[in-house]
């Protein structure tokens, strides 16, 4: 089987044409943004995803061939090679069948069925595995008698031990009773007793006596139960009815009518199950499960990360920004269009301090020293109290106040990225200015974060840290691919993100635009140490240089196609400039005209759209929202109350929203619409302001129920 058509096997929607092609790509040191964007005929009209998962399977179909490659060798170099053995891997694609068929084989520390073998007990393992008549089984044990198996219950026991040996070695049986713990495996949890009395196990106390089958497990359930015990509190275990698969065990492998000598093969079985088949098919398939858990877990993570990183951003306006506090107060601090610190300073208008009249003519005077637009207020400690100031301040000049989720500016403010971008301020600074950014351009800000510490998914500590790292950093790519970035203005940590950057190369552009001023044209890229032909080709359309000499070069049309709507606006006897958002003109554009062999319809459509919208931002814009205001504390909550809110989070079995008090209240995800669902990122998103209803307040546990249902 070649690489295509293992490939188009996994994904059949996906035409073999669509799917050699893409590689090809790949091969070429072609991103996937790049190819998604501007390699449409090529792809088959492919999205970002749809390559993302080509690429995972040509990365698998490469493990398994050098899995492959590496085990024939193996057992060719030992002379252990049949060509029946060496047919049967070469044709597998399966990882687990191919180990099935390696184990025989493999080598192994000292086990009970190789000392066994070394005592000579190995011919008579065999004769009663073949389970031909005998006449006198005891007899013939008897003749295996020596100084190191001196009785009869040794020889037993050492031929019982070669044989459970063979049992867990044998291919068919492994595969088979993998699918009986598939199918019918519970997996059980318990609290350990020596834990009983510590105060953390009771984060845990859902499954301190907990069963559940595997199969059907939520998987932020499994994740917890795992966490418990990785943690020391929960002792887990996953099984089957033990008689279905002893009794599957000797249908299959016992065939002798004579009971002494099927005795000692029900003793190997059992021991063999016990021992040997049990723990690693439960391990196996419990793996089975926490991989998929980690699948379902991080693909939440990365459509909740999506939805947080194409935010609507306010834009390039001037912004106070407030990070919220009691005893220390609040940090205030004022940027520029470009989020360009311009002045910091604490205000103290809440208790103990409570200077609420010095802290108001304080915000009023840096509203109208810097012509300030909107006030960003971060959703902490003290937000309620210093939104509700904020907006009883009768300002000179209208503005917009908002209140921007803070999750993660706390990583910022201490991270190298901070301290290199504001090496004399203070944590509470930086803090304070990302609060502010955030508000201009989400995306811009968030890049800078670890993507798991952001506060958005479900048990991002728990799952497979390099699946996890290497979907969101893709999330992150494809988000900043598709707004496209500013050249002139884009940090090296958003530079990074661009289509065929990199770190060192997103240094080196910052470090040239510092010496040699603003890029004019995309073409002056090229200018760059080290950036290349083909680091151009990738990048140079994702970029945006606004005011440049050729107006394409703000737009997401790649330099590659100029020359076509040069050859456009020529035929319409016109400028290329003239053509930028003039629909009546673009209207005439016959696109069929222009059609070549590796230009087809749907690149020339993207072209037409962008000469419509050139530079579009695909984004929202940043609405106003206000809590309630009679909502300030837990207390406060009544049944039946309808208040307005923000979802913030987004798991799998539900949906979390900010009503403005410390804690969050939990939409489950039958109370999120009137029909069933199985996808709660279906019918709503982070950051959407919505009404909701309080059904349920647990006092004790400081817990809130909410509905989406009218």
């Amino acid at each position: 089987m070649n690489l295509t058509t293992y490939i188009h096997q996994q994904l059949k929607d996906i035409s073999e044409k669509s799917i050699e092609n893409t590689i090809n790509c790949l091969n070429n040191d072609n991103t996937i943004p790049f190819i998604a964007r501007y390699r449409k005929e090529l792809t088959g009209n492919l999205d970002e995803v749809q390559i993302s998962n080509i690429k995972k399977y040509k990365a698998l179909f490469e493990e398994i061939e050098a899995r492959k490659n590496f085990i024939l060798t193996t057992l060719d170099e030992q002379n252990l090679l049949t060509i029946e053995l060496q047919q049967r891997i070469q044709k597998s694609y399966d990882l687990v069948q191919i180990e099935d068929l390696y184990l025989p084989y493999k080598k192994k520390r000292k086990t009970k069925a190789a000392i066994a073998k070394e005592k000579g007990l190995e011919p008579l393992a065999k004769i009663i595995m073949k389970q031909n008549n005998i006449s006198d089984l005891e007899d013939l044990a008897k003749k295996y008698i020596n100084s190191e198996v001196p009785t009869l219950e040794d020889v037993y026991a050492g031929a019982q031990d070669i044989i459970a040996e063979w049992i867990n070695e044998n291919e068919y049986v492994r595969n088979r009773l993998r699918g009986i713990f598939r199918k019918s495996a519970i997996i059980e949890s318990k609290l350990v007793k020596s834990k009983a009395d510590d105060e953390k196990a009771a984060t845990f106390s859902n499954y301190f006596d907990y069963s559940e089958a595997l199969k059907k497990i939520a998987s932020h359930r499994l994740l917890a139960i795992l966490r418990g015990e990785n943690e020391g509190f929960l002792k887990v275990a996953v099984t089957i009815e033990k008689k279905e698969a002893i009794g599957f065990l000797e249908y299959t492998l016992i065939k002798s009518v004579q009971p002494e000598v099927s005795w000692v093969i029900e003793e190997a079985i059992k021991d063999a199950y016990k021992r040997l088949l049990a723990p690693s098919i439960s391990n196996e398939i419990l793996n089975e499960a926490k991989k998929k858990a980690d699948e379902t877990s991080v693909e939440v993570f990365s459509k909740n990360l999506n939805q947080l990183l194409l935010a609507p951003p306010l834009g390039e306006k001037r912004i106070l920004a407030i990070d919220p506090g009691y005893k220390s107060g609040c940090k205030v601090v004022v940027l520029d269009e470009q989020g360009d610190l311009l002045h910091n300073e604490n205000i103290y208008p809440h208790a103990p301090q409570s200077e609420k009249a010095q802290a108001t003519k304080k915000l009023k005077s840096l509203v109208n020293a810097y012509a300030i637009d909107a006030i960003s207020i971060g959703n902490g400690t003290a937000s309620r109290e210093t939104e509700h100031l904020v907006q009883n301040i009768a300002f000179d000049r209208p503005l917009k106040v908002f209140v921007v989720n803070e999750a993660g500016a706390s990583i910022y403010s201490a991270s190298k990225i901070a301290r290199d971008e504001f090496p004399d301020k203070d944590v509470t600074v930086r803090g304070a200015v990302s609060i502010g950014r955030r508000l201009q351009d989400p995306l811009a800000e968030l890049v800078k974060i670890d993507p798991k510490s952001i506060g958005v998914g479900q048990y991002q500590h728990d799952v497979d840290q390099t699946l996890l790292k290497d979907e969101l950093n893709d999330v992150v790519s494809f988000c900043v691919n598709k707004v496209g970035v500013n050249l002139n203005t884009a940090s090296k940590h958003l530079l990074n993100y661009v289509a065929g950057i990199g770190e060192k190369m997103a240094e080196n552009i910052v470090a040239y635009r510092t010496e040699n001023g603003a890029f004019e044209s995309r073409e002056e890229l090229l200018k760059v140490p080290r950036l290349g032909e083909k680091a151009f080709q990738q990048a140079s359309a994702f970029l945006r240089i606004q005011h440049a000499a050729n107006p394409l070069d703000n737009s997401a049309v790649h330099p590659e196609s100029y020359a076509i709507v040069e050859k456009m606006a020529k035929d319409l006897k016109v400028q290329v400039k003239d053509l930028i958002k003039n629909k009546e003109l673009i209207n005439q554009i016959d696109l069929t005209k222009y059609v070549t062999n590796s230009v087809g319809l749907p690149t020339l459509q993207d072209i037409k759209n962008e000469l419509e919208k050139p530079g579009l931002d695909p984004r929202s814009t940043a609405k106003v929202f206000s809590f309630d205001s009679k909502l300030k504390k837990f207390e406060d909550l009544q049944l039946g109350m309808k208040v307005p809110g923000i979802i913030n989070n987004i798991t799998n079995f539900g949906c979390f929203v900010d009503i403005g008090i410390k804690e969050n209240g939990l939409v489950h995800i039958s109370k999120i619409c009137n029909e069933f669902i199985s996808d709660v990122s279906t019918k709503v998103h982070l950051q959407q302001q919505v009404e909701v209803t309080v059904i349920g307040i647990d006092t004790d546990k400081k817990k809130i129920q909410l509905s989406l249902i009218d």
